[in-house]
């Protein structure tokens, strides 16, 4: 489904991402961890053409989408979610869900949605997208987005940034159900064990490589045994 081969990403002469080759399969959940700075979020908005690779490609079902844009891929059913969601000054929660969805969906689907991500559907619904709204409010609404969407490939890039105790647990039980009902691929950015738990295959990083990919039974035991640590110093050494 989708394919990354030889991904090298440089900025300010500092290597990024460095020579990743991967392959996500159709229907599957997957959840990249690492540490800090070992270029996760940057090959998600590779893959999502918010950045361009120095070099190597990206093909989905086939088609090479290195250069295509974000609204190209977003038409071939790539969705993203960002760590920090953006504003549309004068546009309503209902409508951006509209939009998401591509069709059309009724207050009380839309309140559905909202319900998963933990918010008060009825509060939400027809407030406008400003800055009245808090950081894990715009993070939660932009998740629902993507969701109303249901994409055949979505990446959530840290989806628990911002957000309280209550809705993360919430979050994790939608992204369960994602996983387990969606005929698309699932990507998740993030260090939580939870979502880790969830996942059918983690891929851990460090350094803008790979280290390794794996079986959630097997990759999770190694990371909670230290043999390889997302926050450690000992991984791909």
């Amino acid at each position: 489904m989708l394919e990354l081969k030889n991904i090298r990403f440089e900025r300010d002469n500092k290597k990024i991402l460095d020579d990743i080759s991967l392959t996500l399969d159709l229907g599957k959940f997957y959840v990249i961890t690492g540490p800090n700075g070992s270029g996760k979020s940057t090959l998600a908005k590779i893959i999502m053409g918010v950045e361009k690779p120095d070099s190597g490609q990206v093909l989905f079902d086939g088609i090479d989408i290195t250069n295509m844009s974000i609204d190209d891929r977003a038409k071939l059913g790539i969705g993203f979610a960002f760590q920090q969601p953006v504003q549309f000054k004068g546009i309503t929660v209902y409508d951006i869900l509209k939009i998401a969805a591509n069709k059309s969906i009724n207050k009380k689907e839309a309140c559905d949605i909202l319900s998963k991500v933990g918010l008060c559907a009825h509060g939400y619904v027809d407030r406008e997208i400003n800055n009245s709204l808090s950081g894990g409010e715009l993070k939660r609404i932009e998740i629902a987005s993507l969701i109303a969407r249901n994409p055949r490939l979505a990446i959530f890039d840290e989806p628990e940034a911002g957000i309280d105790l209550w809705s993360f647990q919430n979050l994790t039980e939608v992204f369960k159900e994602i996983g387990e009902s969606s005929c698309g691929t699932t990507l998740v950015i993030s260090h939580q064990e939870r979502i880790l738990n969830i996942a059918d295959k983690i891929i851990l990083m460090k350094d803008g490589k790979i280290c390794e990919i794996g079986d959630k039974d097997v990759m999770l035991d190694k990371i909670l045994n230290r043999s390889l640590c997302p926050m450690g110093v000992d991984c791909c050494e």
